[in-house]
């Protein structure tokens, strides 16, 4: 038998019929997949949420340097006066060649002084006999302080009894050298001790 052709009015009908279809299926794709606005927010959402980690860890790793150079900072400003107090700059040693050690008449016979010369110690004599002389102060032993000894009319270091004539000879004891003599002169009123050569 001959099916009997749709009608006008059924091709409407199903033309509107598949056009409902079609928006439903498109619909339910789109909810299924949770919309395609809402997957693209999403996306943007993630992006930005990594961008702002991202600045986040900018930021942490600056304070973190900054923190870093703080304590840095703080630890140096404390131990640099402990290693510049255990550990002093060699301080040039100023160069003298020349020093007025007294005025004429202040030293009586047979006695001596300590003065400086530069930085270290030097002793002056008048003899007996009423002759200046002068030598280092430092005994050639270790280093100490030597004196005269008016008693025994000769220089004497006190720390090991150390023993020097008044040609500064090392005489008796530790001493294993002659201590370094110096050059006296008189100018006007002065006592002038100077370095020989």
């Amino acid at each position: 038998t001959l099916h009997a052709m749709p009608s006008t009015h059924e091709n409407f009908r199903l033309r509107i019929l598949s056009s409902f279809i079609k928006k439903e299926i498109i619909s339910n794709f789109v909810i299924a997949n949770g919309g395609i606005s809402s997957k693209i927010s999403r996306t943007k959402g993630y992006y930005m949420e990594i961008k702002e980690e991202k600045n986040k860890i900018v930021r942490r790793h600056f304070l973190d340097y900054l923190l870093g150079i703080g304590i840095f900072a703080t630890i140096f400003s404390a131990l640099y006066p402990i290693i510049k107090f255990v550990f002093p700059p060699e301080q040039a040693e100023a160069i003298q060649n020349n020093v007025v050690a007294g005025k004429v008449g202040e030293l009586p016979l047979n006695s001596g002084k300590i003065f400086r010369f530069g930085n270290d110690p030097a002793i002056l004599i008048n003899t007996s006999a009423g002759e200046l002389k002068a030598f280092s102060a430092r005994c050639t032993h270790l280093d100490c302080t030597v004196q005269y000894r008016n008693d025994l009319k000769y220089i004497w270091c006190a720390c090991h009894n150390g023993h020097y004539d008044l040609t500064g000879k090392n005489i008796a004891g530790p001493p294993p050298r002659p201590l370094e003599e110096y050059l006296v002169t008189i100018r006007a009123d002065e006592i002038v001790v100077s370095k020989k050569g």
